[in-house]
């Protein structure tokens, strides 16, 4: 008996130890790691509202298919205006989505002597005609030969259109893609505008810091101008060939 005794504590502390040396070296189940690695990958995921395949993410500002003058050439979304176009049409396109908080990264090409846009907290009610009536704009511009360049730098490639200059003129010859990245943070107040990897402008986008920019511009007295925290995103149809691809979102 005193033999089996010993026996069976030296199987015990031989059991226990090899118990130990596994959760030491992790070759046990640990799955609370894998929850939080989880969470981690969320936080970070980006959603993708143009992949080079599909318009499904996108649709006329106020409705309407815009695979009509919308087309995917070489996995890039672009804009070629109608030479049939009714007077007064908006072509613009929004996403299906609204988002508020987020950052949204692109790459454009502008046609020579083009001009378009990047709209964000677009509100599609009937009562505000265009796009431009609530969305604030980061402008797309051929710098060189566009008249609107020579209206003042808010008007050029970079700026928030209009009301924030463009720190120094970042794009890339006609013809080249250039790559956006526009942040929108309302928990912070701030916006920013990246292009080609230069930061050439940072703005309040909202409260009494965004009331003080728009004070004097010709949005002051806009119903709509940049009042909705939630809206959506457009890509801006101002009457010349423009491309866009790889667009892609995460919400902050």
């Amino acid at each position: 008996m005193r033999k089996l005794g010993v026996v069976l504590l030296m199987a015990i502390a031989v059991a226990s130890c090899k118990d130990k040396a596994e959760k030491e070296s992790g070759d046990v189940s640990t799955e609370p790691a894998t929850e939080s690695l989880s969470q981690t990958n969320s936080e970070d995921e980006w959603t993708t509202l143009f992949d080079g395949t599909s318009l499904d993410d996108w649709e006329i500002y106020q409705g309407g298919d815009p695979g009509a003058y919308w087309k995917i050439e070489d996995g890039a979304l672009v804009f070629n205006p109608p030479a049939d176009r009714k007077k007064g049409q908006i072509l613009d396109i929004v996403s299906k989505k609204e988002y508020t908080n987020f950052v949204l990264s692109l790459e454009w090409k502008i046609s020579e002597a083009g001009n378009s846009g990047v709209f964000w907290g677009i509100n599609d009610d009937e009562k505000f005609e265009k796009p431009y009536h609530t969305g604030m704009e980061i402008q797309v511009l051929d710098n060189e030969k566009h008249p609107d360049a020579k209206n003042g730098t808010t008007h050029q490639a970079g700026a928030l259109y209009d009301l924030v200059e463009p720190s120094k003129d970042a794009t890339k010859p006609v013809g080249e893609w250039n790559t956006c990245v526009i942040t929108i943070d309302h928990n912070t107040n701030k916006g920013s505008s990246v292009l080609n990897g230069v930061e050439v402008a940072t703005f309040p986008v909202g409260g009494d810091e965004l009331e003080a920019l728009l004070k004097g511009s010709k949005f002051e007295k806009w119903e709509g101008f940049a009042k909705f925290k939630t809206g959506k995103i457009g890509l801006q149809d101002h009457g010349n060939v423009v491309a866009f691809r790889n667009i892609k979102l995460k919400q902050l």
